[in-house]
């Protein structure tokens, strides 16, 4: 038998004095109550009624087990009172895995706004470029840029991810300023760790695709120290718009090979397929496809 489901007809059994009421409350027979009384006194070896055919009363081990009883289920009801609480408002906290440029550059100003709609949710956004485990890692949610494996999660495309050539001014002025993807083949590349490309760069013109292989002396895992060394003048480097766009702007780095398009690498929000999400996961997809969505 169900050891809580006994535990709740024994307590209603001391509360209402007898196992007919207690029967009547839980739509069940008095034999039945009865055989739950029981299977806790078999499990515990101990009496915990006295029974007689007028009466019944509450052994010493049976007025002990009674107020533990009681406790534990008032513990079960507040566990679930607060599963309850979750599940109908928008409150507790998020964990969230992100890149680290992306979440660094895009989405960690984004939440504060989305803080500011939801004060009863707070945010735990751990920033890895490593492909982190959803499920076991603990995440309510992770976003991922590039290919995704068929994992039974559910996959929400946003915009992708818009990459540029860059380099900066010093560079340029020693080494030359490449007129067409051919020429990076004599140039100082700087590749990211993790695309497991072969140094192989693709970008998109007039004619179609075009692949170069790239000499990459230098490969970084992390966006950020991939512009920080193109803004010391090392080399060439493929990034996201997103960590560049500021550069660009002010002059610090220049676009290369405009007309030649990389090709933007798709970008997903990823969470577990639940029938219904909690409130904050659901408010918190909203936020992300209506910020960063297609």
């Amino acid at each position: 038998m169900d050891r809580l489901q006994s535990m709740q007809i024994f307590v209603r059994v001391v509360d209402l004095g007898g196992f007919t009421a207690a029967a009547k409350e839980f739509d069940i027979s008095a034999t039945m109550v009865g055989k739950h009384v029981q299977a806790l006194e078999q499990r515990l070896g101990v009496r915990l009624l006295n029974r007689t055919t007028r009466r019944q009363g509450l052994t010493e081990a049976g007025r002990m087990y009674y107020q533990r009883c009681r406790q534990a289920l008032a513990e079960v009801e507040a566990a679930d009172a607060s599963v309850d609480i979750l599940r109908n408002a928008p409150r507790g906290e998020l964990r969230v895995s992100a890149p680290v440029s992306f979440g660094a550059n895009q989405l960690s100003p984004a939440l504060t706004g989305f803080l500011q709609t939801f004060p009863e949710i707070s945010v735990a956004l751990h920033l890895n470029d490593r492909v982190v485990d959803l499920v076991e890692d603990g995440y309510d949610a992770v976003i991922r840029i590039g290919k995704l494996n068929d994992s039974g999660l559910i996959a929400r495309p946003l915009r992708p991810y818009r990459m540029l050539l860059c380099a900066s001014p010093d560079y340029l002025s020693r080494r030359g300023t490449p007129e067409r993807p051919e020429d990076l083949a004599q140039h100082e590349c700087m590749d990211f760790l993790r695309w497991e490309t072969e140094h192989t760069w693709r970008m998109f013109g007039d004619s179609g695709e075009i692949q170069v292989q790239v000499p990459a002396r230098l490969t970084i895992n992390n966006g950020q120290a991939l512009r920080n060394a193109a803004l010391a003048g090392f080399g060439i480097v493929m990034q996201s718009e997103a960590v560049l766009a500021d550069d660009l702007a002010a002059g610090r780095l220049v676009q290369l090979l405009p007309e030649f398009t990389p090709p933007a690498r798709p970008m997903h929000l990823i969470y577990q397929a639940d029938r219904q999400p909690t409130p904050k996961l659901s408010e918190f997809i909203t936020f992300m496809l209506t910020r960063f969505g297609p």
